[in-house]
């Protein structure tokens, strides 16, 4: 604010207040794994051939996830308890996995969301 700002109409400082949701500060909450995300990944990997898992660690605005990608493309993502867990999970069912951090995410899973779109599909 500038020396002649105070003297334009009144001399109180013209400052807005920050939005309500702006002025908030401090970590996230995360909704944690729950059995359901648990259930869902075994079923889909049973369901599935050539599935590879894709660990991807926690964010300011998720928790860790477990990614699963399909032979075709198909994939789904859900919370996991930990990245140890995500790990223990895929050797459980045979499934190769990876740290998401370092090899990013597969080609194929990219060819398939573009063909589901040009299908006019929605993402999994």
């Amino acid at each position: 604010m500038g020396l002649m700002d105070r003297f334009r109409r009144g001399s109180k400082p013209r400052m807005r207040k920050p939005a309500r949701d702006a002025a908030r500060t401090g970590s996230t909450r995360v909704r944690a794994s729950d059995a359901v995300d648990r259930e869902h990944l075994s079923s889909w990997v049973s369901e599935r051939r050539g599935v590879e898992g894709f660990v991807e660690p926690r964010t300011a605005v998720s928790d860790v996830t477990l990614l699963l990608v399909a032979h075709d493309g198909e994939w789904t993502r859900r919370r996991v308890p930990s990245i140890d867990w995500a790990h223990d999970f895929c050797n459980r069912f045979q499934v190769p996995s990876y740290d998401a951090g370092l090899v990013g995410i597969p080609q194929r899973m990219r060819d398939y969301n573009s063909r589901m779109k040009k299908q006019g599909r929605q993402d999994p």
